[in-house]
């Protein structure tokens, strides 16, 4: 049986002279594209076993705000943060009872899809794919693109908006 990986680039964040690349954090976009995240991966009826996420602010930061949608805890996986590969993501997968969540970066996540399923994406800021992992190979299950991930949130909301972000 298929296990499902899915991978969460994080949201919108400072550009790069902001600040130190690993202590970026995210816009005011980035945090409502994060918060939609967690909304729509909700709506989903997804029941992760374990969200990890990279360290660097910007994807940390991503991670929570998902997770409070969860009901779940982020947890600080340091390969995460660059240089993480596909048969990472699957070693991970393979100790899940459920489906995993990856928060990181590209060309990581990109590289993790085309590298198990052999097809080329580009995961924008904010954008989530979800696989079915069987052994060292994957099926793309869904690609969405930010606005999409943001109008699957607000599916049932009586106002369409999301929740104002934490401060």
């Amino acid at each position: 049986m298929a296990r499902q990986l899915w991978l969460l680039r994080h949201g919108e964040a400072e550009s790069h002279d902001a600040r130190p690349d690993l202590h970026r954090r995210l816009t005011a976009r980035g945090e409502r594209q994060s918060h939609a995240a967690g909304e729509a991966l909700a709506r989903l009826g997804l029941e992760f076993d374990t969200v990890f996420t990279s360290p660097r602010v910007r994807a940390l930061d991503t991670a929570r705000l998902v997770c409070v949608a969860l009901g779940l805890e982020p947890v600080v996986h340091e390969p995460l943060s660059g240089g993480f590969q596909a048969r990472d993501a699957v070693a991970l997968t393979e100790k899940a009872k459920g489906p995993t969540l990856l928060v990181g970066h590209e060309p990581d996540l990109s590289q993790i899809v085309a590298d198990l399923t052999g097809g080329r994406i580009d995961l924008k800021k904010g954008g989530l794919a979800g696989l079915g992992v069987e052994g060292g190979s994957a099926a793309l299950l869904v690609l969405l693109r930010p606005r999409e991930v943001e109008s699957l949130a607000e599916v049932g909301r009586p106002d369409g908006a999301l929740p104002a972000p934490a401060e």
